[in-house]
């Protein structure tokens, strides 16, 4: 059975109130509403609590899509107890933990439109995250990209989301950047995060309201990877 994605409309939600829908045979527990996010497009699954309502708490350590479509799998910590199907309980997420992955997550988009390369792949990190460009020549400069990426982080560009249906996607190939993940189609429409007109693609993961939040970043190193891959990796910097 499907979870509400709280996320989806509220990327700053930290915590909701939910029911216990199911828990399968590993002790994953699949609530009718959460916040946590699941797993996937390069972003870590978020970890947090689920709140009892005798007082006790369960740490959960990631979030993962399951079985079913649209079913979000919360994995509780190892030898950790379990609730009941039907209990009543309060998901709160690791706060922190989300939001800086939505900051480097927001930043990764503005590397995007500083590099206007095909995306080969891309991994989003604890303060850190990178992406794969298909770049037939080198020659990408560390500290020019740093300050490319830190006007555009200091001109506190709205970050906003809108749908397209999965028609006019398919008629627009040019938004999608990503050569190895492919968005979600076939629900009938697919989110874009727009960065003020600078980038516009589209997305499942969580982003923050405006780039200013971002704080200023480096790029750590870049490296090759096969002939034509090149990868850049970011941080924040301090």
């Amino acid at each position: 059975m499907a979870s509400s994605e709280v996320f989806r409309q509220d990327a700053y939600a930290q915590s909701c109130e939910a029911t216990v829908l199911s828990v399968n045979e590993r002790g994953g527990i699949v609530l009718d509403r959460t916040v946590f996010y699941p797993t996937g497009g390069g972003q870590p699954g978020d970890s947090g609590l689920l709140k009892l309502a005798g007082g006790g708490e369960i740490k959960i350590v990631t979030a993962v899509k399951g079985d079913t479509a649209g079913e979000i799998v919360h994995v509780p910590e190892e030898g950790g107890s379990v609730p009941g199907v039907g209990d009543a309980v309060v998901a709160q997420i690791d706060w922190e933990r989300r939001h800086r992955h939505m900051r480097i997550h927001t930043c990764l988009h503005l590397l995007s439109a500083v590099l206007s390369y095909p995306v080969t792949g891309g991994q989003i990190g604890d303060g850190k995250g990178r992406l794969d460009f298909d770049i037939p020549e080198g020659g990408l400069d560390k500290e020019q990209i740093t300050e490319q990426l830190n006007a555009l982080v200091e001109a506190d560009l709205p970050v906003t989301a809108e749908w397209i249906s999965d028609e006019d996607l398919a008629a627009q190939p040019d938004l999608v950047k990503t050569m190895s993940v492919k968005p979600p189609t076939g629900a009938g429409r697919v989110r874009l995060i727009n960065i003020d007109g600078r980038d516009l693609q589209p997305c499942g993961g969580t982003h923050v309201a405006r780039t200013g939040e971002i704080g200023r970043v480096i790029v750590r190193k870049i490296e090759k990877k096969g002939r034509q891959n090149r990868r850049v990796s970011i941080a924040f910097a301090a």
